[in-house]
């Protein structure tokens, strides 16, 4: 049996509007006491499941919604912090409970957890909060799902602060779900008022008001311009965030954010360019922080159902001819988590993914690799990118054609409008592209589940692979930890032999911070949580 204490969990925030709007009212609010964020994205409903919600307004819920539990945080000895996926706690849980055979999870609720109306939660929020994640049509359903979460019927009151949870098979990635954005808690008896029998899940209503028990209350909302939050002192889920006032703005254009935070007009800037961030970190009036995001990836991606990229000896020998540190230069100013370059001795180093894979420049093993794979003097083929992504794409792109070149593959580059590059993805149809994307979990059977299985859109590769696709529900529902990696080095040492992609690097989360600000932490979802930051 598993028990899980409750400890304070640092929400997060990220939303921001567009331009630099002062709220009624802020000129009176100590500046040491208020806490200042600029994006370049938009908060577009505060109910952050909402089809159609933001990432902002996602990330924002962190900081007004509550989970039943949280993920933990460790140092990464700068200074600035990261999530741990390994370590969950309780967030309105006191305690959770998982049974012995992995089946059952019983929730124990904290016995001071009120709402932001004052009213105690209890079980029946959280069956309803769960019903309703599982029942509307929100983008809570989708995720739960992934943690076998799919019915009303698994969640049940014991008693007013107990709640049961039965799964139909253990599901390694059930209580990870239940930490996730995908989760949030609510005052259902406020939400039933208000929303009326018309809307049962208030899915309007929330759209533009809150029913919940988060640190922050949303004080005023406009949409698409900012959001402002003040504390919430009863909070009892913690220790209470240092700043008593939050104000998430959008600021459209990246250099003025960037300058915004350098002359202390924000505390908190994010989504620069990087020629912004470079410019930021050599000047040094400001703190730049570049975290690798530990489940994102860049890639070349092979199509494996076509020829000739259907011979693993191929896709092989074009990985043992890419300019790898080149392309991470030119296209990322050597920023990122290199995602090539392992030494293994015997095998993965760790069951995590992404991680480095064993590919490394080579040309004269790529060249000998091609002739072998009946391909001696080469081939010809088109590298398609999205003009969303060119901004490394490009520089990454023009490296490969290069190098590809010197082993005899002819590329020819193709930028394609973003509309007619997210069809041709979903049809299948290029032979090699540019790709970038992150997984909600650092979980290799959740990323392979995602990128490199079934027909699913997101399998970039189109590879299918017997021993992966058996393999696969096999560690998703294996309960012990050595066996579960045991299976996921399996399953990533078949991605390094058979390279459906070339893993190139991780992308950074560039964030920039006034000078006195600190606890930043890399949270999963790649936002900042204003609960985590204080005034030095």
């Amino acid at each position: 049996m598993v028990r899980i204490t409750r400890r304070l969990l640092p929400m997060l925030v990220a939303a921001l509007a567009s331009g630099w709007l002062t709220p009624n009212g802020a000129e009176a609010q100590s500046r040491a006491e208020t806490l200042r964020a600029v994006t370049s994205g938009t908060v577009n409903s505060l109910d952050p499941m909402t089809l159609g919600a933001t990432p902002d307004a996602l990330a924002l819920s962190t900081a007004t919604y509550d989970r039943l539990v949280a993920y933990e945080r460790t140092p990464r000895g700068d200074g600035t912090y990261v999530f741990d996926f390994n370590a969950i706690r309780g967030e309105l849980a006191e305690s959770v409970e998982v049974s012995e055979d992995g089946l059952t999870i019983t929730v124990h609720l904290r016995p001071d957890a009120v709402w932001q109306d004052g009213t105690p939660v209890t079980a029946e929020d959280v069956k309803w909060s769960l019903d309703r994640a599982v029942s509307a049509e929100t983008m809570s359903k989708a995720q739960l799902k992934t943690g076998s979460l799919t019915s009303p019927d698994q969640f049940r009151v014991v008693d007013a602060r107990t709640v049961e949870i039965t799964l139909p098979q253990v599901d390694r990635l059930a209580l990870p779900n239940l930490a996730s954005l995908y989760a949030p808690m609510f005052n259902s008896a406020l939400v039933k008022r208000e929303a009326g029998p018309d809307d049962p899940w208030g899915v309007e209503w929330l759209k533009t008001h809150t029913a919940s028990s988060g640190a922050y209350a949303v004080e005023s909302y406009k949409p698409g311009q900012q959001v402002v939050l003040t504390r919430n002192d009863d909070w009892s889920g913690g220790e209470l965030p240092a700043f008593p006032r939050v104000i998430v703005q959008t600021v459209p254009d990246a250099s003025t954010r960037a300058a915004l935070v350098e002359r202390g007009d924000a505390d908190v800037a994010t989504d620069l360019q990087g020629e912004d961030v470079k410019a930021l970190r050599d000047r040094g009036e400001v703190q730049v922080v570049s975290v690798p995001r530990p489940t994102a990836f860049m890639a070349l991606v092979f199509n494996t159902r076509m020829a000739p990229f259907d011979d693993a000896a191929v896709r092989r020998a074009v990985a043992l001819a890419l300019p790898y540190d080149a392309m991470l230069s030119a296209a990322a100013s050597g920023l990122g988590g290199k995602l090539y370059g392992a030494e293994w001795q015997d095998g993965p180093e760790g069951a995590d993914f992404p991680q480095a894979l064993p590919l490394a420049t080579d040309p004269e093993k790529a060249r000998a690799l091609l002739a072998e794979a009946g391909y001696p003097d080469g081939f010809e083929t088109t590298l398609s990118f999205a003009v969303n992504r060119a901004a490394w794409a490009e520089p990454a792109a023009t490296l490969v054609q290069e190098a590809l070149g010197g082993i005899g593959i002819e590329v020819t580059i193709d930028k394609l409008p973003d509309a007619q590059m997210a069809e041709a993805i979903t049809e299948k149809r290029l032979p090699l592209l540019l790709e970038r994307s992150y997984a909600l979990f650092p979980s290799a059977e959740y990323f392979f589940r995602i990128f490199l299985s079934g027909p699913s859109r997101w399998n970039f590769s189109s590879w299918r692979n017997e021993e992966v696709e058996a393999l696969l529900p096999k560690a998703r529902y294996e309960a012990d930890q050595a066996a579960y990696d045991a299976v996921a080095k399996r399953l990533i040492a078949l991605a390094a032999e058979e390279v459906p992609m070339a893993f190139l690097w991780q992308p950074t989360q560039d964030v920039v911070l006034g000078k006195d600000i600190e606890g930043f932490t890399t949270w999963y979802h790649y936002y900042v949580d204003v609960r985590d930051l204080q005034r030095r």
